[in-house]
């Protein structure tokens, strides 16, 4: 089954299911990131941190992969938050994996050792106008570093990709950016895999028939949200696109909103 899109704030559309590869490496992201594309997968999210840009590039160019049908996003970590610095690790981004331009660029983290946002920024508007990033957002950013990233560039502030999963539940923070048509993306939608004993999402998972992974990620997708699960096998990656052909009642909903207190 095909990934519905989230249109962002650029105009650009975003698979809201995408495969996260924070902790694949090497010759397993390699692996991985070839099966996800086969399955049907088309949005990879990636960083320089993460030290597999290189792994996702050969991937890339071994099977032969059409670069206008997959959604790429990158981050900037934050030693690289000043100016020249910022410019210098995008070069390297778009080397590694071996393409003119990523989908989404985002800050990794805000401002490290001083650096306003606005600098950094500044660094991102250069690359926009080159062609480098069709859109740009930030990560791990709060309510107020929210609202001055979205202040300190013309440019659209896209998304906010942030921990959330049932036991974070950050309405607020949720609330705010989608007033402001910044989506938000979760990380560890899975809480690293800590979920599966919770009593109401096993409950909710057996009347649908489902894992209760399954229905962590689609309580994340119902509250319109993009979902970036890290998947190493074959029967996860499956598992991560049935998503879409079934919903969780508002009586449910409600009851896995009061698993996590929201901490913002």
């Amino acid at each position: 089954m095909s990934t519905p899109d989230i249109t962002l704030a650029s105009g650009h559309a975003i698979p809201q299911l995408g495969l996260g590869t924070w902790m694949l490496r090497g010759q397993q992201c390699k692996d991985v990131v070839k099966e996800a594309l086969e399955l049907g997968y088309t949005h990879l999210d990636s960083a320089w941190m993460y030290e597999n840009q290189d792994a996702i590039g050969q991937v890339l160019k071994e099977i032969g992969a059409d670069r206008d049908s997959l959604f790429i996003t990158s981050k900037i970590w934050h030693s690289h938050l000043e100016y020249e610095a910022t410019l210098e690790q995008m070069e390297e981004i778009l080397r590694d994996l071996q393409t003119e331009y990523v989908d989404l660029l985002l800050i990794h983290h805000p401002g490290h050792q001083g650096v306003p946002v606005e600098r950094t920024l500044a660094a991102f508007e250069k690359i926009h106008a080159a062609g480098q990033a069709k859109s740009i957002g930030i990560s791990n950013f709060s309510i107020e570093q929210t609202d001055r990233a979205r202040a300190a560039t013309g440019l659209p502030i896209c998304t906010n990709q942030v921990e959330y999963h049932l036991r974070h539940n950050r309405e607020r923070l949720r609330h705010h950016c989608h007033a402001h048509n910044v989506v938000l993306t979760a990380h560890r939608p899975l809480a690293q895999g800590d979920l599966a004993q919770d009593e109401a999402l096993k409950q909710v998972a057996a009347e649908h028939g489902k894992t209760p992974a399954q229905v962590a990620l689609k309580w994340l997708l119902q509250k319109d949200m993009i979902v970036i699960p890290k998947a190493s096998s074959t029967a996860h990656l499956r598992d991560n696109l049935d998503l879409f052909d079934w919903q969780i009642g508002d009586e449910e909903m409600a009851r896995l909103d009061g698993v996590g207190a929201d901490p913002d």
